[in-house]
């Protein structure tokens, strides 16, 4: 199954038994009824099965599955470490109900599944690109760019009443000369004059600051997206016309489309011998799941970044954002090791694999001693020394 991996080695005897600051950060996938959420899910995740079904609402509760994030580096690292164990890093992934048209207003399971999108850190938005008679449709011929609009506009009619509701308390406590009140009520504005023109939030390009001073809003449209084109099996290597349109329009939103044939990667994801796996990937010329490509841009699009830590207890990856500092990289082993951090003696992964060893590394000037303002960079093998 695909995996993060981020590992980070101790040589102290402090023995971390959790990781109490490991971001539980979700990926939630939507779409509408019948589109092939469900099926994306069962192949996704190794932790849950979806229940999948050809008719409405067959998922009412959101299913939640923990997804391992493919990384060959990890299995290298292993390979030259030898650990008792390898821990990848993982991300969650929600499969939440089939939205219908309406649904800002109630409709179908409305209010239920956009309070779960509410709960989410990014968008896996399934879009039917295929055609087949026996699987139900309640919005006429196969448009996947009406469909998509559907979804969109559900979510910025469910921001604008947000925003609205928002706007008129705001008002009333703009005389109390408060700059925070009068930034968020500013920002609200933005967004409203936004949304009013059928806009997503996120291509407004907030600043930070304003972004938080409407943090508690919890905007849908706010949220990054990423297209699954559910194409059929003819079309899983070159897409076809409705996938192209699909693509097109993601492109003018600087957003990515991922093309996949959802029931094949269910198949693949069922397999457990790696031999039978990798030859029933070969009969459809496939080199790697699509869902690799999947789970990676996924990743990219909570903008996460791993590291690694590397010893014979294990190797292990762990995720953190792109752009974190040494402390807050180790926070996510333990908050200890942020309030106490000392230092950290970091060596790059590719020179790890050049040296085969962190000995080796150290011996040839490859390890470096970081302090708490050195940026982490994806694949770094880490250690942290702390007090207690």
């Amino acid at each position: 199954m695909p995996l993060f991996v981020i590992y980070i080695v101790h040589r102290t005897s402090y023995i971390v038994h959790q990781t109490l600051n490991n971001m539980a950060l979700r990926a939630g996938i939507v779409g509408l009824p019948n589109v092939g959420k469900s099926t994306l899910f069962n192949a996704v995740s190794n932790s849950a099965k979806a229940q999948a079904s050809n008719y409405r609402f067959c998922t009412i509760e959101p299913n939640i599955g923990l997804v391992n994030v493919p990384d060959e580096r990890l299995d290298k690292l292993a390979v030259l470490v030898k650990p008792d164990r390898i821990v990848p890093t993982q991300i969650e992934i929600v499969d939440i109900a089939g939205l219908v048209k309406g649904a800002s207003k109630g409709e179908g399971l409305g209010n239920k599944f956009l309070a779960n999108i509410r709960e989410v850190d990014a968008i896996i938005h399934v879009v039917r690109c295929f055609e087949d008679e026996n699987i139900l449709r309640d919005e006429g011929p196969i448009n996947p760019i009406s469909d998509k609009e559907i979804i969109e506009t559900e979510l910025q009619l469910k921001d604008l009443d947000s925003v609205e509701r928002k706007i008129s308390r705001t008002e009333k406590m703009l005389k109390t000369g408060d700059a925070k009140i009068k930034l968020e009520y500013e920002v609200l504005l933005l967004c409203k004059q936004h949304l009013d023109k059928g806009k997503n939030i996120l291509s407004l390009n907030l600043s930070k600051d304003e972004k938080l001073a409407i943090a508690d809003n919890f905007l849908l449209t706010d949220k990054p997206v990423l297209y699954v084109a559910n194409v059929d099996e003819a079309s899983m290597h070159t897409g076809n016309k409705y996938s192209d349109a699909l693509v097109e329009a993601a492109n003018a939103e600087n957003a990515q489309v991922i093309i996949m044939t959802n029931a094949i990667e269910a198949q693949i994801a069922e397999f457990e011998n790696p031999e039978d796996k990798q030859m029933f990937m070969e009969e459809y010329k496939m080199n790697e799941p699509a869902l690799d490509r999947l789970i990676h841009s996924a990743y990219k699009l909570l903008d996460l970044s791993t590291y690694f830590t590397a010893g014979v207890q294990e190797v292990r990856a762990w995720t953190i954002h792109h752009g974190w500092k040494a402390p807050q990289a180790a926070s996510v082993i333990h908050t200890d090791f942020e309030k106490g951090f000392i230092k950290a003696e970091v060596i790059s992964y590719k020179d790890f694999i050049q040296y085969r060893s962190e000995a080796a590394a150290r011996e040839n000037g490859r390890l470096r001693i970081e302090g708490k303002e050195y940026l982490v960079q994806d694949g770094d093998v880490m250690h942290f020394r702390f007090n207690v």
